[in-house]
């Protein structure tokens, strides 16, 4: 059994957790930011930063004590390399650096996206490639085609605004504060999906790309005008047809790029799949068409180190680890090295 613990620190989680073969979680403590950017409506990128640097070795030595193991009897450290903000990323991996060095152990660079798409492999032990990916968080839209473990396609991508950078704008323009995802699935829940028709973009000559800053605008525009006319906004209706908004459009991709692709698998990734309208909504999609459904469990679509624990392992059976000069990249791409 290969035991390797993760470090993850690409935004504003303190993150660390040992797996064992890729698969076994042993442990995996968050520490997470959210009271302290709550305060300024969304991350910001020094505070981030400091507040890694204070809960680190804490986070680590947590996940060492959960496991019930010590440094010592890890077999490799792992650590997000990027995508991220370039201070919060510096810091894991710099301390990832000084404990493989301290400890002899080999050293493993994970790109964050991939570690979302290997969450699947934690919640969903017997699944394998190939399969369909939908990316969806804060920072990222992406429609993966999995062919091998390591081996990524994108078929589709976000032309500006990810989903979840969407959502929080939309929450902010409301009033619900940040983050704004939770706060906009929990009042769409009281509205109506079909009150408002804000346009579902469809990119001409891309047909599985991703653009969200015009249903962005659209929204605003709506309240803008409504404030104009002295028109009361239904907030509960304004969330759930934004809400809806999106999930067709992401849907609807995904479903497309299912058609025209050999497998049969569809799972889900990121913290945005977190949200229960849009993992039930795909999951109807993928019965009516035929379609096995994957989707981790909601700690695991949020940020976290056991997911990053999990491609760590594959990268470590293809031989490819890192070395010294390994650094913070904060616009990797996925698939790059």
């Amino acid at each position: 059994m290969k035991k390797i613990l993760a470090i993850e620190s690409s935004c504003d989680e303190t993150a660390a957790a040992v797996v064992a073969d890729g698969r076994s979680v042993l442990s995996n403590i968050i520490s997470s930011q959210i009271a302290r950017h709550k305060l300024f409506g969304g991350v910001v990128p020094e505070i981030a930063s400091r507040k890694h640097i204070e809960k680190i070795n804490q986070v680590v030595s947590a996940a060492l004590d959960e496991a019930g193991m010590t440094l010592t009897q890890v077999d490799a450290v792992a650590v997000t390399k990027g995508p991220g903000l370039v201070g919060a990323l510096l810091v894991g991996v710099s301390f990832a650096k000084a404990l493989a060095f301290a400890a002899g152990k080999p050293l493993i660079g994970v790109n964050h996206i991939e570690g979302h798409i290997a969450a699947n492999y934690i919640s969903n032990p017997r699944l394998e490639p190939p399969f369909l990916c939908l990316v969806v968080s804060g920072g990222h839209t992406h429609l993966v085609r999995v062919a091998d473990y390591g081996v990524y396609e994108v078929l589709g991508r976000t032309l500006d605004d990810a989903a979840g950078e969407a959502f929080d704008k939309v929450a902010r323009a409301i009033g619900l504060g940040y983050p704004g995802g939770p706060k906009i699935e929990a009042l769409a829940k009281l509205g109506n999906p079909k009150a408002i028709p804000f346009p579902r973009a469809k990119i001409s000559g891309s047909a599985l790309d991703f653009s969200f800053s015009g249903l962005k605008s659209a929204v605003l525009n709506y309240m803008n005008g409504a404030h104009m006319r002295k028109e009361r906004i239904v907030e509960a209706d304004l969330a759930a047809s934004f809400q809806q908004a999106v999930i067709d459009v992401l849907v609807g991709n995904l479903m497309k790029a299912a058609a025209e692709s050999d497998t049969k698998c569809i799972a889900l990734a990121g913290g945005v799949t977190a949200n229960q309208t849009l993992r039930t909504a795909v999951e109807q999609a993928c019965v009516s068409a035929g379609y096995t459904f994957y989707c981790p469990e909601p700690l695991l679509c949020t940020d976290n180190a056991a997911m990053i624990g999990a491609a760590a392992y594959t990268s470590w059976q293809k031989g490819q680890l890192s070395d010294w000069s390994l650094n913070a990249d904060p616009a990797l791409q996925l698939g790059a090295i």
